[in-house]
């Protein structure tokens, strides 16, 4: 694999930023209103985790998957791995993302998803590299906003490795 990651965003600011948006999200939608979370597989899934824990009220779970990278590059078509198990009709869902770069992603999603009928449709991402951006896309919650770097760990892979590190690592030197 090379050499370790860089480290980027320690453990303390990632569970920092994560209960502050867990409280923020928890605003808006009100103490009583349930909350559909939505994971996008494999990368939100430590993210995903850590969101529910600071999400008081109701939430329920379910989980998508879905592909568009193949090793550091998005190859720019995305296809679903795994589809939702529940109706999201009339439900007020939160899509929890790991990362948005391109945002064909997140396009993707507010279209499929969107015609599904759910009572809202919010996202919620860790990270946002909006220097990236091909497609306009609406985040309504964001962790960090980041340059443009390949970052690992805390869910994030590089050909399915490196997701266990408890940190946001770089694997590259650039600013």
């Amino acid at each position: 694999m090379g050499s370790a990651p860089t480290p980027f965003i320690d453990a303390e600011r990632l569970s920092a930023r994560i209960a502050e948006m867990g409280h923020q999200i928890r605003a808006t939608y009100g103490p009583d209103e349930t909350i559909t979370a939505v994971a996008v597989l494999k990368g939100s899934i430590v993210f995903f985790a850590d969101l529910l824990r600071s999400l008081p009220g109701p939430v329920t779970c379910d989980f998508l998957g879905l592909q568009s990278y193949e090793g550091t590059v998005s190859s720019g078509a995305v296809r679903i791995t795994h589809d939702l198990r529940a109706d999201i009709a009339g439900k007020h869902v939160l899509v929890v993302e790991d990362i948005v770069d391109t945002g064909l992603t997140l396009d993707y999603l507010h279209r499929t998803l969107g015609a599904r009928n759910p009572a809202s449709l919010r996202v919620a991402t860790l990270l946002d590299k909006p220097s990236r951006r091909r497609v306009d896309v609406r985040v309504d919650w964001v962790g960090f906003t980041i340059e443009d770097r390949f970052v690992v760990g805390f869910g994030l892979d590089h050909d399915q490795m490196l997701r266990n590190l408890p940190y946001i690592g770089t694997l590259d030197d650039s600013p």
